[in-house]
């Protein structure tokens, strides 16, 4: 367990694989002891991959009051010097994304290249899902929510016809949702994570950004619909936008995703 001390907190953080240098900055509530998490997917196996526990959640300590997004984005930077990386390329899933668009605006230099993952600008460009207003239901309840919302394709009707599968994925999502749960703090780091985005917005200075950036995201997605990734790509400049088969996990269920992204990581700017 490696901890770098940030900001005044302690921020976990975990690195594996080899090869070009990559930040991955996660969503939403999570947690690098979840599974499947980071270093299950096929980045490690391409890239020498950093990833850590955003502040007050995981096994990452919680600060006294809550902080704007741009704190966020800071505990990142902050990581990037505790490691001894001065560039590396990034990708951002979406509350990740988030703080990856503050990361990015406000250290270009240390950016090489970026992939927004099924998130938003906030502003003009449109808000994500407000899932603070669910804040503090039973976990099942927020369970079943998100995994409608997250695939607009499990309505009543999917549901009713995939019994199994419907169970399946909701015994997965309860199972990574009580990892940690419990812990001292949790419940107001989620608090403070979640007012954090609901303040998010970074609409006005995306064509500040001259990285070369790919927007990712699922055709399905209501907690990042595909208009606010659409307003992303037409507010970066050097920007490719990919839609995929799927919801707001699309990089789990289209085959093509992942290998999408590696590509363009591993590109070499003409």
């Amino acid at each position: 367990m490696a901890i770098a001390h940030i900001n005044g907190l302690s921020i976990h953080h975990e690195r594996r694989g080899s090869g070009p240098r990559l930040l991955l900055i996660s969503g939403t509530g999570s947690d690098l002891r979840r599974k499947p998490g980071v270093f299950d997917m096929p980045f490690v196996h391409h890239f020498d991959l950093l990833s850590y526990d955003h502040r007050g959640m995981g096994q990452s300590g919680l600060p006294a009051a809550a902080g704007s997004m741009a704190d966020f984005a800071k505990d990142a930077a902050g990581l990037l010097d505790a490691v001894g990386w001065d560039t590396c390329s990034v990708v951002g899933i979406s509350f990740g994304g988030m703080v990856a668009q503050e990361l990015a605006l406000r250290h270009p230099a240390r950016v090489e290249r970026l992939v927004l993952a099924c998130t938003s600008s906030g502003g003009q460009g449109g808000a994500s899902f407000p899932l603070h207003e669910w804040h503090g239901l039973p976990l099942e309840a927020y369970a079943q929510r998100m995994l409608r919302q997250s695939d607009l394709r499990r309505d009543d009707d999917w549901v009713a016809a995939h019994p199994a599968a419907w169970n399946a994925l909701m015994k997965q999502t309860l199972d990574a949702y009580q990892v940690g749960a419990d812990e001292p703090g949790r419940e107001e780091g989620a608090r403070q994570q979640l007012e954090a985005r609901r303040q998010h917005n970074t609409y006005e200075r995306l064509p500040q950004l001259g990285m070369p950036v790919l927007i990712a995201g699922g055709q399905f997605d209501g907690i990042a619909p595909p208009p606010r990734l659409e307003a992303l790509h037409a507010r970066i400049p050097d920007s490719t936008l990919r839609m995929y088969e799927g919801g707001h996990l699309f990089f789990y269920q289209d085959r093509q995703a992942f290998p999408d992204m590696i590509d363009f990581l591993q590109a070499v700017r003409e």
